[in-house]
C-alpha cells in the first residue's frame, strides 16, 4: 500500500495506462484512474521472476481437459529457463525483496514504524521482537520487548531494548565490519571462507545421508506397492484390509517425496555457499564510509538480529545484540580484529 500511495502521489502511469500511451492496444483507462495504482499490482510486479532475466513456465494448470478454471501451479513444480531476456533486477535484489515482504514490517496504530521490525529475535527463545511505541512517545521511548514475555511473563524474561540504542549498536557493528572486511579482504575471505566451508561439508555430508535414506525407502514403497496390488488381485488381502495399508503407504511415500524435494534443495544450496563470502565482500565495499543506518543499508546486509537479556550484575545496565548477515551469518569481528592484531 506505502508503494502504490508513493506511486500515485508522483503521477507514475499504471501498466495499463503506459501500455495505452504506447499504443499496445490496452483498454485506456480514465483520465483520473491512469495514475491510480492497486497494491494486488504492486505485488504482482513484487512477485515477478521473470525480472531476473528468466523465463517461467507451466505457473497455472487445469485439473483436465474438461476443467475451465485455471489453477496456481506449486512454485516447486514450475519449470524456469535462466538468461532468456535481459535482466532488470539480479537475483539476489529479487530474493532479498521476498525476504523483506515475509518480515511483514507494517506500521502501527500510531503510524510510526521501525527498520527493525520483521528483524529482531529473543536471543534465549527465539520470538520476535516486538516494536512497541505511543503516539505521545518521543523517539528516544521506542523500544522493542520480546513477544513472549510481552505475552506470557513466565515464558521468557524481559528481553527489552530501546530502538535509538539498538539503532546505535547496530551502526557501530556494520562500521567495524565493512572496515575490516575492506581492508583486511584477504584475512576475512579466508577465516569465513574456511569456517563456511566445514558448516557447508557437514551439511551436505548429513543431508545426503538422509537424502539417500529417503530415496532407498521409496523405492521399498514401490515394491511394496506392487506386492499389495498382486496380493489384491489374488485375493490373498481384502478389499478394507488393501485400502488401510495402501492410505498408510500412500501417506508415507508423499511425506518422504517431500522430504527429498526440500533436502535436494538444501543440499544444492550449501554447494553454492563458497560464492556467498564473494558477494557478501561485494556488498560491504558498497557501503565504505556508511555514517547512517538506513533501512536500505540495513535489509541488504543484515539478516537478523538477536537480543540478549540484560545484565546488571555489576550496578550498570549492559546488553550484548548478535547480527547474522546477510550470505555470511555470524561474523566474529573481535576475534578477526585480534588475529589480524596478532
Amino acid at each position: 500500500m506505502q508503494i502504490a500511495n508513493t506511486l500515485m502521489a508522483e503521477k507514475i502511469l499504471t501498466p495499463s495506462a503506459y501500455k495505452n500511451r504506447e499504443s499496445r492496444g490496452a483498454t485506456p483507462p480514465k483520465s483520473e484512474e491512469q495514475y491510480a495504482w492497486n497494491t494486488k499490482t504492486v505485488v504482482h510486479i513484487l512477485e515477478l521472476k521473470e525480472y531476473t532475466g528468466c523465463t517461467v513456465n507451466f505457473k497455472t494448470h487445469r485439473n483436465s481437459i474438461w476443467d475451465k478454471k485455471k489453477r496456481q501451479t506449486p512454485e516447486e513444480d514450475q519449470v524456469v529457463f535462466y538468461n532468456t531476456q535481459q535482466a532488470i533486477i539480479t537475483e539476489e535484489v529479487f530474493e532479498k525483496v521476498q525476504q523483506i515482504r515475509q518480515q511483514r514490517h507494517r506500521k502501527t496504530k500510531t503510524g510510526k514504524s521501525s527498520m527493525f521490525s520483521g528483524l529482531t529475535f529473543c536471543a534465549d527463545c527465539g520470538a520476535k521482537m516486538r516494536y512497541s511505541t505511543t503516539k505521545d512517545f518521543e523517539k528516544r521511548q521506542d523500544y522493542f520487548v520480546c513477544a513472549n514475555y510481552r505475552n506470557i511473563t513466565d515464558k521468557c524474561s524481559a528481553h527489552y531494548i530501546r530502538a535509538v540504542v539498538l539503532e546505535d549498536m547496530v551502526l557501530r557493528h556494520m562500521q567495524m565490519v565493512i572496515s575490516y572486511v575492506t581492508t583486511h579482504e584477504a584475512h576475512f575471505r579466508e577465516v569465513m571462507g574456511q569456517q563456511m566451508k566445514l558448516a557447508s561439508d557437514e551439511a551436505i555430508r548429513v543431508n545426503k545421508k538422509k537424502l539417500t535414506k529417503a530415496e532407498k525407502r521409496l523405492n521399498e514403497l514401490d515394491r511394496i506397492f506392487m506386492r499389495l496390488y498382486e496380493d489384491r488381485v489374488n485375493g490373498t488381502i481384502s478389499g478394507e484390509r488393501f485400502a488401510s495399508m495402501s492410505k498408510s503407504y500412500e501417506d508415507e511415500q508423499t511425506k518422504l517425496k517431500q522430504e527429498v524435494e526440500t533436502l535436494t534443495k538444501e543440499v544444492a544450496q550449501q554447494e553454492q555457499k563458497a560464492d556467498d563470502v564473494e558477494r557478501f565482500i561485494a556488498q560491504a565495499h558498497r557501503y565504505v564510509g556508511l555514517e547512517e543506518l538506513t533501512p536500505y543499508a540495513l535489509h541488504e546486509l543484515v539478516k537478523a538480529i538477536y537480543i540478549d537479556e540484560p545484565n546488571k550484575g555489576d550496578g550498570k545496565r549492559r546488553q550484548s545484540i548478535h547480527i547474522s548477515y546477510d550470505f555470511v551469518g555470524f561474523i566474529p569481528i573481535d576475534e578477526l580484529m585480534q588475529e589480524e592484531m596478532t
